[in-house]
């Protein structure tokens, strides 16, 4: 089956798509599926790339061409409006059409997030074209975009008491800004968070911690992606100063990215943001508002909750009902956990489950699978929360396009119940299928395509494959690359790959596939000589049936061997 899968689009979240595109493309099951990557740009273009793109650190590094960005600044496409009707280079791939889709690929394989990628735009262009998709469908994209119907919707289901207010942006006014503050921290307290509520990977958020005015109007106007410099600060800075903000500003993980607004005039360019303001202070000495022009609206602000925080995935089993899997605690090593804090090493610590009674967990997971399925969501989702001190369970941010990296909190939760990436990967794929039958359209086709999917993949499954040992020293170094090189050979399905570590108490030790999704190796060390959490134990059982059908028997038990000659007889 050829797999398109998409990455890029319009949105501040492109580069993590990007990161989710290779996943999708280095651990899909060679023996099932053809990758083909498809890399969507911010004009809406989609584009068969060049597959060795694929290894581009990041989107920049090969859109646009090298040879537009010989200005002093590393920029968007959008940044070059002028492109916009010009034909993609040929180094850089083949642009198509939604028409020409079926000539290319079966099934698309969405690895974009945000606006316009996870909000239903995207499933409906494939709908439309009677393409499959990976994912929820119109229903559960449409409600997990939006923070502030989020919070709604989870409040009918489970009654859960969370303050919050809702501000719009004509409501977002300079006089104003005090008695707003006043009557926010009277009614919600402090610290106030501040969300974009159409934003994901933690882009637009914001958390108020004292009672500082000035903090407050920097938080609410990072929300709405615009920024008030005063004519004071920008003349104080040197030429190299002033490029180093405009780059900034450019930057989708810590600016609020172009084209921006000043005043009502289109601003594409860094070199020409300088410019600009230039101009615009050497005759006016109010502050300029810069307006990124895919800002938001309206800002969702909300009481902050103490407690610990988790990310908990929920799937489905074959017959659609939910299989909420083992929540991870979030152990955060700075305040806020922002973009940086869930994606720049060592920002934040990860474990399964939660540090809490079995109770809660299960608790965690009941409120989780009926969330799911009240909200419309089908196949795969990822909902965040706080556990209180008092044992109370708060809900948000439902994400129905999960970050993929090989070690997103998705990947980790489904290593508990015995898939590996490509596993899991392949159910995505299968039971996207599945749910796209069950929508009543083009369901013989897509019949077809799903008995052609599952014959392969018994017919792999009954394939006698030797085992190959990964054996890789106690250190982090090894631990990184023996994770890489068994998801490189899980993919590739010529053989079956065993991880065995050599601990640092000299003994050799066969891992399940659960200690293959760990952080560091001290984690998997501490693992070792522990009894399985009877939380990972229940949900395993729960999907032993669908965990059987991709990855045939698991084991989970830890086997040890005081050398190599023993562990090879």
């Amino acid at each position: 089956m050829r797999i398109g899968i998409f990455f890029g689009g319009p949105s501040r979240e492109r580069e993590i798509s990007f990161a989710g595109g290779k996943t999708a493309f280095e651990y899909l099951d060679k023996s099932l599926f053809e990758p083909v990557p498809v890399f969507v740009d911010s004009f809406g273009r989609f584009i068969l790339l060049e597959k060795p793109l694929m290894y581009a650190s990041e989107i920049r590094e090969f859109y646009p061409s090298r040879s537009i960005q010989q200005t002093g600044f590393k920029t968007y496409i959008e940044s070059h409006p002028e492109l916009a009707n010009e034909s993609v280079p040929s180094e850089i791939g083949v642009e198509i059409s939604p028409e020409q889709f079926k000539q290319h690929f079966d099934f698309v394989f969405l690895a974009m997030h945000g606006p316009d990628c996870e909000d239903g735009a995207i499933q409906g262009l494939l709908e439309w074209y009677k393409i499959p998709y990976s994912g929820p469908g119109l229903m559960g994209s449409a409600v997990g975009i939006d923070k502030i119907l989020q919070n709604e919707m989870i409040t009918l289901v489970n009654g859960q008491q969370k303050k919050s207010w809702t501000l719009r942006y004509d409501q977002w006014i300079p006089n104003e800004y005090p008695i707003l503050f006043r009557v926010l921290k009277k009614h919600l307290g402090l610290p106030l968070v501040i969300k974009a509520p159409h934003q994901g990977s933690s882009i637009g958020v914001a958390i108020v911690k004292d009672d500082s005015l000035e903090e407050f109007i920097s938080a609410v106007n990072q929300c709405f992606f615009q920024v008030e410099l005063d004519s004071a600060t920008w003349t104080a800075l040197g030429g190299s100063e002033k490029q180093a903000w405009a780059q900034k500003v450019a930057n989708l993980d810590e600016g609020i990215g172009f084209p921006l607004v000043l005043n009502g005039e289109m601003i594409y360019h860094p070199a020409k943001l300088i410019d600009v303001l230039d101009s615009y202070f050497s005759t006016a000495n109010e502050p300029a508002v810069l307006s990124s022009a895919n800002g938001e609206d309206q800002v969702l602000i909300e009481e902050f909750v103490s407690g610990q925080e988790f990310s908990c995935g929920c799937i489905q089993l074959d017959n659609g009902k939910p299989l909420a899997l083992p929540p991870s605690e979030v152990i955060k090593m700075v305040q806020v956990f922002d973009f940086n804090a869930k994606y720049k090493p060592g920002a934040s610590r990860k474990r399964i489950p939660v540090d809490t009674t079995l109770e809660l967990n299960q608790e965690i997971q009941k409120v989780i699978a009926t969330v799911f399925e009240q909200l419309g969501i089908d196949v795969c989702v990822r909902i965040d929360g706080f556990l209180t001190p008092e044992g109370t369970i708060v809900l948000h941010d439902p994400n129905t396009i999960p970050g993929m990296s090989p070690t997103s909190f998705i990947f980790k939760q489904m290593a508990e119940i015995g898939l590996n990436v490509t596993h899991a990967l392949t159910y995505l794929v299968r039971q996207s299928i599945r749910e796209r039958i069950r929508s009543g359209k083009n369901i013989w086709q897509l019949r077809t395509l799903l008995d052609g999917l599952d014959a392969k993949i018994r017919a792999e499954n009954a394939k006698s494959k030797p085992s190959k040992f990964i054996v890789f020293a106690s250190t982090d170094e090894d631990y990184i690359a023996a994770r890489s090189k068994y998801g490189r050979m899980n993919a590739e399905g010529e053989v079956k790959p065993i991880p065995v570590l050599h601990a640092s108490d000299g003994k050799y030790y066969v891992l399940t596939n659960p200690l293959m999704f760990k952080e560091y190796v001290a984690d998997v060390e501490a693992l070792l000589h522990t009894e399985r959490h009877p939380l990972l134990t229940e949900t395993a059982q729960r999907a032993a049936e669908t965990t059987a059908f991709y990855a045939g028997k698991v084991n989970y038990q830890v086997s040890v061997y005081n050398d190599l000659e023993s562990l090879a007889v």
